[in-house]
């Protein structure tokens, strides 16, 4: 017994498991336990606590994360559907204008309604080409004082509430308002409404271009030629309170201004779109056309007081090539790329779409920015003076000293090649031109389409273009996406 005691402490430890061969039992109940069984219940119990709160943590963070992104969904996803369009309007400018919005508008896809003073003489069988009309409910009894003003105004303010209550309005997130001789172009206000939250209150819009103007009516008003916007939820809002607004506002001359009001007793402010264009000038907008903010262009108004856009056409002619170039790239429609030509030292202003205007010489970028002065002031009268919302430089009135310029021919497309634009010659005189350009006759101009989202409108950035040589009576310029320290001038 000895002895064999004293070899078995001699032989190595075991462990417990090693213990156990295959050939002996498994302890019996009646064998002393590794662990008790209330220390093992005890940690039975916290593994399974610990399996429950992991579970409940990452299903809450997931429930978050979802939650989080279903949340932003809705502001890239708006669609031409999500747009309801009430067009202001009267029976007379109905007959007269209509051809303005048929240009824009699509019965497939834009959803739009157009409130008449009155219906006598509705055609009976509608054209499919143009938004339903309806007649708008009567306003007589809210009260108007405005000296020498239309009693209209509170018709087409009442308008919105109009349009809110109709049954019509399932999946509406904007409601947008405009005159029957406002111009929209719509896949651009689909991308300018896609940065903020149909959810929150959002008035978005622009004032005049007329310094007067806001003067006389107010710097933080969205114009209602130039169209505004109204989200969803602030529009079931306004609605329920317009009419008592109405009854405070009968000293005002127009629609906009009771809106306006309306809103900042909601505490609501506009928020700026340069897109949105009153268009309170007259005459030739070229000036204004080769121009435009660095914006998608949203909107166009007063077009029955302004010239025509590009030469041999008419009002309606001109806004159809116009939209017809935007159908096939909206978001680069009168986007201006300025490019240089360093041997021939010869500088090229392309606003796409529409114009390309060739200089003579190094002309900087910041000159080519300014308004060219084309146009008239829209009130008349020796008292009235020049005071635009933007800086303007003098238009040369001797053609000669003027650059030369090549308007909007045709556009083309395809997934391989791109977009070429075509611009011919606007011949205005025999003005001697400088060796290098005085062949020219056509620019071809080559660009992709612009593709816009929320993150390269927040802030914009201006595109480049190349000119290729040599040209003769031709040149091809390539618009593309400037590299990160590239600077748009020439290199002298």
């Amino acid at each position: 017994m000895n002895q064999t005691r004293r070899k078995r402490r001699s032989d190595p430890p075991l462990s417990r498991l090693d213990s156990l061969s295959p050939e002996m039992p498994f302890p019996s109940s009646k064998s002393p336990s590794l662990i008790s069984p209330r220390v093992r219940n005890i940690f039975l119990l916290l593994i399974f606590c610990s399996i429950i709160f992991t579970l409940f943590t990452y299903c809450t963070f997931r429930r978050d994360q979802i939650s989080s992104i279903a949340r932003s969904l809705p502001l890239f996803s708006t669609q031409r559907r999500h747009l309801l369009f009430s067009i202001a309007a009267s029976r007379d400018s109905w007959l007269r204008r209509s051809s303005y919005v048929r240009l824009w508008y699509s019965p497939n896809s834009t959803r739009a309604v157009v409130f008449l003073d009155r219906g006598g003489g509705l055609d009976p069988d509608p054209d499919p080409t143009l938004p339903p009309a309806v007649v708008s409910q009567d306003v007589s009894r809210f009260p108007y004082t405005f000296p020498g003003g239309l009693r209209s105004a509170i018709r087409v303010a009442r308008v919105v509430k109009e349009t809110v209550d109709r049954g019509d309005n399932k999946d509406v997130r904007w409601f947008v308002f405009g005159d029957d001789d406002t111009v929209f172009f719509v896949d651009n206000l689909v991308t300018v409404l896609s940065k903020y939250d149909h959810r929150k209150w959002w008035y978005v819009g622009s004032n005049s271009e007329f310094y007067d103007q806001n003067v006389r009516y107010s710097f933080d008003m969205a114009f209602g030629g130039g169209g505004f916007a109204i989200s969803a939820s602030l529009g079931k809002v306004l609605a329920k309170v317009l009419d008592s607004c109405l009854m405070r506002y009968a000293h005002m001359y127009g629609s906009d201004s009771r809106i306006f009001s309306c809103l900042a007793e909601l505490g609501v402010a506009l928020t700026h779109e340069p897109g949105f264009h009153q268009i309170d000038v007259r005459g030739n907008l070229f000036g204004l056309l080769c121009a435009h903010p660095l914006a998608p262009l949203v909107s166009l108004h007063h077009l029955d007081a302004v010239d025509p856009f590009f030469p041999k056409t008419n009002r309606t002619e001109s806004v159809a090539r116009l939209i017809g170039a935007a159908s096939l790239d909206s978001a680069r429609i009168l986007q201006q790329s300025v490019c240089y030509d360093s041997s021939n030292i010869v500088t090229v202003s392309v606003v796409w779409g529409y114009a390309v205007q060739v200089y003579e010489g190094n002309k900087l970028l910041p000159d080519l920015l300014t308004l060219q002065k084309t146009f008239s002031t829209w009130r008349r009268g020796s008292g009235v003076r020049s005071n635009y919302m933007f800086s303007t430089r003098e238009y040369p009135r001797d053609p000669c000293a003027r650059p030369l310029v090549f308007f909007l021919d045709s556009v083309r497309s395809d997934e391989t090649d791109g977009t070429w634009s075509s611009y011919k010659l606007h011949n205005v005189g025999n003005c001697h031109r400088a060796e290098a350009v005085k062949r020219l006759q056509w620019i071809r101009v080559m660009s992709r389409k612009l593709k816009l989202n929320v993150e390269q409108m927040n802030p914009p950035r201006r595109q480049c273009c190349d000119i290729s040589s040599p040209y003769n009576t031709s040149m091809v310029i390539n618009i593309r996406q400037c590299m990160p320290d590239e600077l748009i001038a020439m290199n002298t």
